[in-house]
């Protein structure tokens, strides 16, 4: 009777870990489904921006908003934006995101804005100043990715979706948890001059 009941129990700790492995695998393929090459007309349209007159903000494309706005909030997008930003040398000019030659995206002041329009089109087009162009260089969804990643550097509210961590030591907080916003708080770090008085 005793060996009969433990054969039970093991039956059913077995089914229940078994239950809880499919239960897990099935979430884990749930979370996030990606979609690794875009539509063709997807990609056309998003080159199909909108900018202001004055070159700051704008509206991104129909199809941006259609699709979720996958390069702010896509954990792949995010990370294939972290994995251009190291391959075409970003860090050289901007560094973590607290600025070097180039300006910073901590300091709470961006001198185009921080919408994504703009930062795609600082990215595609450049800007006076040092910011090459890279629409010769890199495809209009690499730039989005590119951008949402910028973005994420210096946001000021949390997000979801965040790309890996870096095995190296950590010099600012993790993307996702708004690394703008603590170290804003600590005070502004260094401003370049050519970004103007502080708002």
């Amino acid at each position: 009777m005793v060996r009969g009941r433990t054969l039970a129990n093991r039956l059913l700790l077995t089914s229940a870990l078994l239950a809880l492995t499919v239960g897990c695998g099935f979430l884990g393929w749930m979370r996030q489904p990606r979609e690794l090459r875009t539509n063709p007309p997807v990609l056309a349209d998003l080159s199909r921006f909108r900018l202001m007159s004055n070159g700051i903000g704008g509206a991104p494309p129909e199809s941006y908003f259609a699709e979720a706005e996958p390069y702010e909030n896509d954990a792949y997008n995010l990370s294939q934006g972290k994995r251009l930003y190291t391959w075409f040398g970003c860090a050289a000019c901007h560094g973590d995101g607290r600025g070097a030659a180039g300006p910073s995206f901590l300091d709470g002041w961006w001198l185009y804005g921080p919408e994504m329009v703009s930062i795609v089109a600082s990215i595609r087009d450049g800007r006076p100043h040092g910011m090459p162009a890279f629409r010769d260089r890199m495809t209009i969804e690499q730039i989005w990715q590119l951008a949402g990643y910028v973005q994420t550097i210096g946001a000021y509210s949390a997000k979801v979706a965040a790309t890996g961590r870096n095995d190296g030591p950590q010099t600012r907080p993790s993307e996702n948890r708004a690394p703008a916003v603590m170290l804003f708080e600590e005070g502004p770090v260094g401003v370049n001059p050519d970004q103007g008085p502080s708002p």
